[in-house]
């Protein structure tokens, strides 16, 4: 095996030993020592690849944020259609599949904010519907906005959606409740998609 390969495949052990351990026990009480072990490699193997352990940590989260951006990323892909707002079921059920398969990752997050104060975060999170209006692309923006109340942005329409599906599938997934709702997966997309779309009010209320 040639030598990067062989140092490719050592930092690649050391990032999932300690994504395990961050996302399972947090950050500050996971060691070098410990993420080393799980690696299977040696401590000073660790320092070679990173200059402590918060480095790890960030590299961890970079490497989420670059997966949100490629169509690898359920979400990501289901914006890319550009099929909002018809597809908001279908964006219930990407943030559902977002959530089951980076789960670990998402678990960082919760770290960052109880452990940094969100430090490592907030720049992401900052910019979350610059990036949603690249993933969808102008030309689908313009055609939602003949769409929505002329009070309603696009960008922020998304960001909403979002919000209300991640937080259910987070307590759903990562925090283990099973139907928060009381009732199924397809149904409370259901019901989440048609309160997004139509609001909680009747027409002659609103």
């Amino acid at each position: 095996m040639q030598r990067e390969e062989k140092s490719e495949r050592s930092r690649r052990q050391v990032l999932d030993a300690a994504l395990k351990l961050f996302s399972h026990q947090g950050y500050r009480a996971t060691t070098v020592r410990e993420i080393a072990e799980s690696a299977r490699v040696s401590t000073g193997n660790v320092y070679h690849h990173f200059p402590d352990k918060e480095a790890i940590f960030r590299s961890l989260l970079d490497e989420f944020w670059r997966v949100t951006e490629t169509k690898r990323y359920p979400f990501t892909r289901a914006l890319a259609t550009g099929q909002f707002p018809d597809n908001i079921e279908q964006l219930g059920l990407a943030a559902r599949d977002s959530l089951r398969e980076f789960k670990p990752y998402f678990a960082l997050i919760f770290v960052d904010v109880i452990e940094f104060e969100g430090t490592h975060i907030r720049k992401f999170y900052s910019e979350l519907g610059k990036r949603y209006g690249a993933f969808v692309g102008e030309e689908a923006l313009g055609a939602m906005r003949q769409r929505l109340r002329p009070s309603v942005s696009a960008i922020d329409a998304l960001l909403i959606t979002a919000r209300v599906f991640f937080n259910y599938f987070t307590i759903e997934i990562l925090f283990n409740v099973p139907e928060p709702f009381g009732k199924d997966a397809s149904h409370v997309i259901k019901e989440l998609s048609d309160i997004v779309r139509n609001g909680i009010l009747m027409n002659d209320q609103r």
